[in-house]
């Protein structure tokens, strides 16, 4: 069945992603106002035992419960930390390996919410299923869009690029057109008790740890040479894996006798580029110096929604990082699974691993894993 046929067939089932949230909290609401039939499903994706974890997902369960007794639905638990582990923990991991910096939450829509939860959706009787993301779908033809939503500030179009006309079809934005403060005054109004529940932030897996104290229990670093542009010598780094391009927290270095800025005040250090080879941090001292600022950028491993990729000369705008400004640029080249795009403007600290999302106008195309850029 279609997802117009299905809007428009009456009382038909949907099953909720419940995180424990204010927004899949309210999505599940305004579904049930609607008259669909809904049915919470709490993903139980990491597990306690696993070293360093700080999820607290027990607590979310019980959160997402009370609020299916409140708004008057059922809400069931479901274990996919299997699934988690293989499909998205470990890609993470092996990433962190070559030197890269994968996006886990773009690796948990494609291969877990719109795939395995999406698959146990359909198990339990599902006409579709439905998240609290920020973003809209739209139709074309017979085809399903990613669309942009109403509070751009909270858009997480971003983290659904990777999914697939046919997986859109089966889906559900309720919040679209809302903003923030709109989906917390409904809460509010409906007195659901997460409507003043913080935003979860940063890696779901990692909670409110340093991101170099949890790795490191899961990888080895290895400590090598802190240099700067020039191949000097300046300190040690903790081992690659702790360090993200453009980081100026966490650094470890002081000052430097010879490179104090003005009233011989400590200039600060970011984080410029990764050598795996030979296990060097390329640090400097200038937030917009040239190593941290690139105009093309390639991504490989594309992903289109429409199947259909842009052509060579189209004027369009991109995201290299989530919460980033889309950024106007051009595309140069489109060759099997990849692409290369110039910018109207250089951008800083493009980071390999991560993903170059393209929208035309309000329409996201697609995107792929940054794979080089200059």
């Amino acid at each position: 069945m279609e997802q117009n046929e299905i809007l428009q067939a009456g009382k038909k089932k949907v099953v909720v992603g419940m995180s424990g949230g204010v927004d899949s909290s309210v999505t599940a609401l305004l579904l049930k106002q609607q008259g669909y039939d809904v049915v919470g499903l709490f993903m139980r994706n990491w597990e306690y035992g696993i070293k360093g974890s700080q999820c607290p997902n027990r607590i979310e369960f019980e959160d997402a419960k009370k609020v299916g007794e409140l708004i008057g639905i059922e809400v069931k638990g479901k274990d996919f930390v299997e699934e988690y582990r293989t499909k998205v923990f470990d890609v993470f991991l092996e990433g962190l390996k070559k030197g890269l910096t994968p996006n886990p939450d773009i690796l948990c829509n494609r291969e877990i919410k719109f795939n395995v939860f999406l698959n146990e959706a359909k198990k339990m009787g599902a006409d579709m299923i439905a998240t609290g993301h920020y973003a809209k779908i739209a139709h074309y033809k017979d085809h399903y869009l990613l669309d942009t939503p109403k509070d751009s500030s909270k858009d997480q179009s971003y983290f659904l690029h990777a999914l697939s006309s046919e997986q859109l079809s089966h889906a559900m934005f309720p919040l679209g057109d809302l903003t923030k403060t709109e989906v917390r005054e409904i809460a509010r109004e409906h007195n659901l008790p997460v409507s003043d529940k913080k935003d979860s932030t940063g890696i779901c897996f990692i909670g409110n740890q340093r991101f170099d104290d949890f790795i490191t229990q899961h990888l080895k670093a290895i400590p090598g040479d802190m240099i700067d542009e020039n191949g000097k010598v300046l300190g040690k780094h903790k081992g690659l894996i702790c360090y993200t391009l453009g980081q100026r927290k966490g650094i470890g270095l002081g000052g430097i006798k010879g490179l104090e800025g003005e009233n011989n005040t400590h200039k600060s250090w970011y984080a410029a580029k990764k050598n795996i080879e030979d296990n060097t941090l390329t640090v400097v001292q200038d937030t917009n110096h040239p190593l941290l600022m690139s105009q093309t950028v390639e991504a490989s491993h594309m992903h289109w929604v429409l199947e259909v990729a842009p052509k060579v000369g189209d004027a369009l705008v991109a995201q290299i990082r989530y919460r980033q400004q889309k950024q106007a640029c051009t595309v140069v080249e489109v060759n099997d699974d990849k692409v290369l795009v110039k910018f109207d403007k250089p951008q800083r600290a493009v980071t390999l691993g991560q993903s170059l999302v393209l929208y035309d106008g309000q329409y996201c195309l697609g995107g792929g894993f940054i794979s080089n850029y200059e």
